[in-house]
């Protein structure tokens, strides 16, 4: 039985998720991937709510990228999202790769966000 695509990537996120836990002092910083956009979250696993996101769906970033799905894109998200994190007294994170492999958007993201002052 060959997997589809989303069959691996689901796999994949159980088994990072089985690992992966946010806690207050050390939130997961979670990313969805789809093919036309990027999505990042900060989430306390504990309380179970986010405290942080940002997308390439909110204006300000949409207005100055031309297309939602590129690295571009995912280190502008990456930025975003440390920045929002800083301004709420959060330095440490642990990384939710979303299942996906650890290489172009979802790298662009995560090197822009330690870039931006993240720990993880």
């Amino acid at each position: 039985m060959k997997l589809t695509r989303r069959e691996s990537v689901q796999r994949r996120h159980r088994r990072v998720r089985r690992k992966v836990s946010g806690t207050a002092e050390r939130p997961r910083l979670a990313v969805f991937r789809s093919n036309q956009h990027i999505y990042a979250q900060v989430i306390d696993d504990q309380g179970q709510h986010t405290l942080v996101a940002a997308s390439t769906l909110e204006p300000a970033v949409k207005s100055e990228l031309n297309s939602g799905g590129n690295c571009e894109a995912s280190a502008a998200v990456g930025k975003l999202i440390a920045q929002r994190a800083i301004e709420k007294g959060i330095s440490k994170v642990v990384f939710d790769r979303g299942g996906n492999l650890y290489h172009g958007r979802i790298q662009a993201l995560a090197e822009a966000a330690r870039e931006g002052g993240l720990d993880f």
